[in-house]
């Protein structure tokens, strides 16, 4: 595997030669700055690939190519959006970036409802309350018709929870959910908006009556399309598996398990067709047998995502040490190492530890903490290599 970092451009206060440091050898990037649904040009492209190259690295994975929503829901402008995809895949593969990381989950990416939970060891990692989902779900967006979506036993954890919220707790709660984990990945919401409720609402209301069928037709559609130029200038797509992989907010969630994903891979039978396999949006589903998943899917995997959630009763997650956790990262090493074709992997998420909440990183992406996981992760490659080669 290439040990790659996500690097949030020009930005970002850990900087290309601090990676270059602590053995990065690719960068996970995108062009920030890019609304969704904007071409993405060749001068935009070089510059930003120029400059990764400027310090030694190389541009190894696009992540993400933001697919708009409208391509989602498939609503009027889905060709017209389309065709800008595929123009900013033509720019890239002319470029010679090949590889491409994208989700097509609606509205929302990955949820948490504390960015800071308090460890054992004094370190802070990302956690997923479910009674806190379903409360932010039923008293703050949708309401009482949200109820319908959740058991009477998590029902009464909510309601048991409400009245010890306070007002300054609710807005934690929506700064959390759908303010801080979504403005640096989807721009659908971002920090100084004034309603952000408001917003999600609407985002939330071009799903109406979108059903799981109906996205997966949709997305069916959208690779259908961009495939031909993905085999015209070599470039893998990688669909990121969701995350938490269940339904979330009344919405269709498509990428959740083992069925969900070969659905996606025969529905489009072409090798550009593939997988981003993250170990912790599936580990963080006890319905999910991680091991077996990676095996199954090899073949079509083209990026990996190593970390690791141990799942807690009642549906809460936590993510775990890298060392931890549901997802065995070592058996998963095993298995991508002795893959024909050099997979870049990204540690993903690292927890808070030493200074890191000092810092303005983005949620889940603090330096000291994936250079813990980095380094732990290389120690775990490096033995795993010197296995094989006995």
């Amino acid at each position: 595997m290439e040990k790659t970092w996500r690097w949030f451009g020009s930005k970002d206060r850990i900087t290309l030669q601090m990676l270059r440091q602590i053995g990065v050898e690719g960068v996970v990037s995108s062009l920030y700055d890019v609304p969704n649904g904007e071409i993405w040009t060749p001068e935009a492209i070089n510059a930003h690939k120029a400059q990764i190259e400027a310090a030694g690295l190389k541009w190894s994975v696009v992540e993400s190519l933001p697919v708009s929503e409208a391509i989602k829901y498939g609503g009027q402008q889905r060709n017209r959006l389309i065709a800008r995809y595929k123009q900013s895949l033509i720019n890239l593969g002319e470029a010679g970036i090949k590889t491409v990381c994208y989700n097509f989950m609606p509205v929302i990416d990955w949820v948490r409802t504390d960015l800071l939970r308090p460890c054992e060891d004094g370190a802070y990692s990302l956690y997923f309350d479910k009674a806190k989902y379903a409360y932010f779900d039923t008293y703050i967006v949708r309401g009482e018709s949200a109820r319908q979506d959740y058991d009477k036993e998590l029902l009464a954890r909510v309601d048991a929870l409400a009245p010890m919220m306070t007002d300054a707790d609710n807005a934690q709660l929506i700064d959390t959910i759908i303010v801080k984990t979504q403005g640096f990945i989807s721009g659908n919401i971002k920090e100084g908006d004034a309603d952000p409720v408001g917003l999600f609402r609407e985002l939330l209301s071009h799903y109406d009556g979108v059903t799981k069928q109906d996205l997966r037709e949709n997305l069916r559609y959208f690779l259908s399309e961009i495939m031909p130029v993905c085999e015209e200038y070599g470039i893998n797509m990688c669909i990121h598996p969701d995350d938490p992989p269940m339904p979330v907010f009344g919405l269709p969630r498509i990428v959740c398990d083992a069925e969900d994903i070969a659905w996606i891979l025969s529905a489009v039978d072409n090798p550009h067709n593939g997988l981003t396999f993250c170990a912790g949006s599936l580990s963080s589903g006890a319905h999910n047998d991680v091991l077996e998943m990676a095996e199954r899917f090899a073949s079509r995997i083209r990026f990996v995502h190593l970390r690791s959630c141990e799942v807690l009763p009642g549906g809460d997650f936590i993510e775990a040490p890298h060392t931890g956790g549901r997802a065995d990262l070592v058996a998963l090493v095993q298995i991508f190492e002795q893959l024909e074709e050099k997979l870049p992997m990204r540690v993903d998420h690292g927890r808070t530890i030493l200074s890191d909440e000092q810092t303005s990183d983005n949620p889940g992406y603090s330096f000291h903490g994936r250079m813990l996981a980095l380094a732990q992760v290389e120690g775990i490659i490096t033995a795993v290599r010197h296995q094989l080669n006995k």
